[in-house]
């Protein structure tokens, strides 16, 4: 399936929840990724991090080469990496079907996405919660997904922002229909309506997946709530 198939299907599937596998256990990956499939998801998040653009560091193309070679479904790679030109045919060859950029991490954002999109990849942008909307507003015609973070990037532990929530609702009526609305950072519960009715469509989750003893369930109340 192609990097456009894929997002055109998860598109029409929304609201979906990803899996941010930050949390998953490294040692058992093919097992963590077996037992999310059997929970339902639809697609996995993968945060890549350089210790630069954000402070903390994760893991690189090798982490989304196993991913690759786990399951048939979309990988979502989310770069939190400085200058990521640099490495968007890297990671397409890995295994992303959609790349994620920051629009403060590069100084040509609209050539960096249009390399993604050259790749075969969906091109993505993804702004911090201090980043204006207005700085990404004359390049939302190259991307196919948008990624508003409610927390700032790299960071662990923080609350969530609700300006976050403006921001969906802003980008709801600028982007494309066929562009997807994704949210990041802080959604379980107690988040994931408002950034539905929002306009928000598919939703990063980490830790009110994998701090559950029972995946499937997790997700599908997640997805319930989302639908309401």
């Amino acid at each position: 399936m192609s990097a456009p198939t894929s997002l055109a299907s998860l598109k029409a599937a929304a609201p979906v929840v990803l899996p941010s596998l930050l949390l998953c256990d490294f040692g058992h990956l093919a097992d963590e990724v077996s037992r999310l499939e059997s929970a339902g998801v639809r697609a996995f998040h993968l945060d890549v991090m350089d210790g630069d653009f954000v402070p903390n560091f994760t893991y690189g193309m090798p982490i989304v080469e196993a991913v690759r070679k786990a399951t048939d479904l979309p990988i979502d790679c989310h770069l939190m990496i400085r200058q990521p030109e640099r490495y968007v045919s890297t990671f397409r060859d890995a295994g992303a079907d959609i790349i994620t950029v920051h629009a403060e991490a590069t100084d040509d954002l609209r050539g960096t996405l249009e390399a993604i999109s050259a790749t075969g990849a969906a091109a993505g942008i993804a702004i911090n919660p201090g980043t204006p909307v207005a700085t990404i507003s004359p390049v939302l015609d190259a991307c196919q997904l948008v990624l508003v973070m409610s927390v700032e990037a790299g960071f662990g532990g923080q609350s969530f922002n609700p300006i976050a929530i403006e921001k969906l609702s802003e980008l709801r009526t600028l982007i494309a229909p066929d562009t997807v609305l994704e949210v990041d950072g802080g959604i379980g519960a107690e988040t994931i309506a408002r950034c539905a009715a929002a306009g928000a469509e598919w939703f990063v989750v980490g830790s009110a997946i994998f701090r559950s003893n029972d995946y499937a369930r997790s997700v599908s109340e997640l997805e319930r709530i989302a639908s309401q």
